[in-house]
């Protein structure tokens, strides 16, 4: 029996690439969407056995997109499928339950290995990728229970560091100058008691800010 996929990509190519590299043996492309909220009906109409999710895409953050899913289907296993190779993405990835995170330069073996990994019920992270980031899931002042009095330009300004955006990205999405960004991060750094952004993305994932 195969690995039934949904492959989750708002890049018409990438998910017709996916068909084409598992158009034969265990794993099968049963369904593919282009968006959040056609990922979410896609599970409910198809009952795949594992979800390829895509981080950036238009109309919606695969992360956000993962924390939603996982809330109707806790037991469904999600393997992360990016151009990204970016710490903030991988330690939400791993805080929010997905079961490993590939990347679109990685061999076709890595990727068929995650999924039917993934698909056992199986964690399907590598020995590096999670030593990237077990500082950031370990910070000692990253419990969820802490209250920590943000303004709400920095309330803005994390939410968009838990994106995996950069200073320069978040400066113009916000209107603000880069050296006003700089500012911010490290008021952030600071009250959050933590040493990097990464550290703050787990912790606004944990406080429901992301």
């Amino acid at each position: 029996m195969s690995i039934k996929v949904l492959a989750v990509d708002d890049h018409e190519v990438i998910l017709m690439g996916l068909q084409a590299a598992f158009s034969e043996g265990e794993i099968e492309i049963a369904a593919t969407a282009s968006s959040s909220a056609d990922a979410l009906k896609k599970i409910a109409q198809k009952r795949p056995d594992v979800v390829l999710l895509d981080v950036r895409m238009e109309g919606g953050d695969g992360l956000n997109t993962l924390g939603r899913l996982k809330l109707d289907n806790p037991d469904l296993p999600v393997v992360i499928f990016s151009a990204y190779d970016n710490p903030t993405y991988v330690a939400r990835a791993v805080a929010l339950g997905a079961s490993g995170y590939v990347l679109k330069s990685a061999p076709r073996e890595r990727l068929t290995e995650a999924i039917k990994i993934a698909s056992t019920g199986e964690a399907a992270w590598t020995r590096e990728e999670l030593r990237r980031v077990t500082g950031a899931l370990a910070a000692p002042r990253l419990g969820s229970e802490i209250e920590v009095p943000l303004t709400q330009r920095e309330s803005e300004v994390l939410r968009q560091m838990a994106h995996g955006l950069t200073n320069k990205e978040i400066a113009k999405m916000l209107g603000i100058s880069y050296e006003t960004v700089k500012e911010h991060v490290q008021h952030i750094l600071r009250k959050v008691g933590v040493t990097d952004r990464t550290q703050a993305a787990v912790w606004a994932v944990r406080k429901n800010l992301v």
